[in-house]
């Protein structure tokens, strides 16, 4: 039984209204951890995400593919224009998660599975040059072999490299 003084807030609200005076943002797992998102939450978006950039990829090089191959070219023409296809294949897969991330804070697949990234302070969407780091974080982490991305198991907020590296948090919405 908790002993409250009448008209007195409860020590959890007088809690959040000090870190409000601070200018400090209060999360909402500061009682429950349940709005982070999970390990298979994320890799399902992911996956998502993957299959719709791959898609199109390969929708985009079957239609080159068979127009070059109409052409008759030299063969070095073809090792060239693959090259092109390949850089402007890592270029797309930039530009897709740095566009979502920074305009509505959710890919595709992130808004099928209900989950957002945010800034960890503001709880709003990032920057694109903060979103393009959370990219250069996500390569890195899967680097040595997912060990960037498994270190969330251990996190009280549930975050990867990519998510330390940009500040910030991924959430469910």
């Amino acid at each position: 039984m908790s002993t409250l003084e009448p008209g007195r807030p409860p020590p959890q609200a007088q809690l959040s209204a000090i870190h409000r005076l601070r200018g400090e943002v209060v999360e909402a797992t500061e009682t429950s951890t349940g709005s982070y998102a999970g390990l298979v939450t994320r890799v399902l978006a992911f996956a998502l995400d993957a299959l719709i950039i791959d898609g199109v990829a390969a929708l985009v090089g079957v239609t080159v593919g068979l127009g070059v191959s109409l052409l008759h070219l030299p063969h070095d023409v073809d090792v060239v224009i693959g090259a092109v296809m390949g850089g402007l294949f890592i270029v797309w897969t930039i530009a897709y998660f740095v566009f979502f991330w920074s305009s509505t804070g959710q890919t595709p697949g992130a808004r099928t599975m209900h989950i957002r990234v945010v800034d960890n302070r503001a709880r709003g969407p990032l920057k694109p040059r903060r979103a393009l780091l959370r990219f250069i974080g996500l390569v890195l982490a899967a680097l040595p072999l997912l060990a960037g991305l498994l270190m969330m198991l251990w996190d009280a907020r549930r975050r990867c490299l990519q998510d330390r590296i940009a500040r910030t948090v991924v959430v469910y919405t």
